[in-house]
């Protein structure tokens, strides 16, 4: 397993260090991304291209584009077409295609006039038949023929016949599917409804999909939750719901934010200007227009002092006080800080 990579900033140029605050890549480039499935991308002669945990950039060919690896292939566009390349850089399979989706359950679907499912060699599975197609979760994949979707198995027989206006991945033995009316529901691995069409569909929010067992439903513009037994455990009444995580889940009420168990019983009161999930045990809250965090009782861990913060991850934080970066550990000590701005002190 790869040590966790973060990325910092100096003089307007980007790095990364490891947990300990050490440099492990230096500064250098002016526009990277955090590390994923053990790459970045960093830009480079004006084009975005995969850096590896050493600093080694893939440069054995420059693409218009390069995705993120997934199942150790990424797509990569070479003027209007596309390919793929492995993790040492190397075109794996010949740039051709008019789209190509990500990799999943050994699966990828590309587009020859329509959209079929190659392997990672290159050959196609699953003839090119479809309008749309969709990533491979649990066994299916979404597929559209003239306007309504249905699922596919890994042959391509149609496993759901095709009916909905829009479908998504399965998660476990429920997927979410879409009506004409812009509504989501639930369906079963044998296409039956386990929740007919009734939730608002919202741009920009994560519609049905399941965190701790439980995802956000919207009715009459109020949050809820539902549980993966299609049941309404938590009934729309909030002004905004966030996805549950560690067991709790960010709500608010009345302008204010606080966080409810599974059931909806409120355990941390809502007390805060604005907040985010938690994680590694800590949640980010705004307190009087500063940031700081605190535990699953509430209790302040790490006094808000600073201008913007963002989740823990792999034991730290990235946080912002007076327009300079800084990480810091669940006790709120400094492992590193940018050079121009020593005023950062252990909360």
């Amino acid at each position: 397993m790869q040590t966790a990579l973060f990325k910092i900033r100096e003089e307007e140029k980007y790095g990364f260090i490891n947990a300990q605050g050490e440099i492990v890549i230096e500064p250098q480039y002016y526009e990277a991304e955090d590390f994923y499935h053990g790459f970045s991308r960093v830009r480079f002669n004006n084009k975005l291209v995969p850096l590896d945990h050493l600093g080694r950039l893939l440069m054995k060919h420059l693409f218009n584009h390069v995705g993120f690896f997934e199942e150790g292939l990424a797509k990569v566009q070479l003027v209007n077409l596309w390919g793929y390349i492995d993790q040492r850089g190397s075109l794996r399979i010949e740039v051709q295609y008019e789209d190509a989706g990500d990799f999943s359950e050994n699966l990828a679907a590309v587009k020859k006039e329509k959209y079929g499912y190659i392997n990672p060699t290159g050959d196609f599975q699953i003839e090119a038949l479809y309008e749309q197609a969709g990533v491979f979760k649990e066994g299916l994949a979404a597929v559209a023929l003239e306007g309504q979707f249905g699922y596919i198995d890994p042959s391509g027989k149609l496993a759901i016949p095709t009916q909905f206006v829009e479908a998504f991945p399965f998660q476990g033995n429920l997927a979410v599917v879409v009506d004409d009316q812009e509504l989501w529901g639930l369906i079963n691995r044998a296409g039956k409804w386990l929740a007919e069409p009734q939730f608002s569909l919202e741009k920009g929010q994560p519609n049905g999909q399941f965190f701790d067992d439980r995802c956000v439903i919207i009715q009459a513009e109020k949050y809820g939750f539902l549980d993966r037994d299609a049941q309404v455990v938590v009934r729309p009444k909030f002004d905004f719901a966030g996805d549950f995580s560690e067991g709790l889940a960010l709500v608010e009420i009345n302008q204010a934010y606080g966080y409810i168990d599974p059931l909806g019983k409120l355990e941390i009161l809502p007390n805060y200007e604005d907040a985010g999930d938690f994680s590694e045990g800590l949640a980010q809250v705004s307190i009087n227009g500063k940031w700081g965090f605190i535990d699953t009782t509430g209790n302040i861990c790490i006094k808000p002092i600073y201008d913007e913060v963002a989740a823990f991850k792999n034991g730290l934080a990235w946080v912002l006080m007076d327009g300079s970066w800084a990480y810091i550990d669940p006790k709120g000590v400094p492992v590193w800080q940018e050079q121009k701005n020593a005023s950062f002190t252990m909360s």
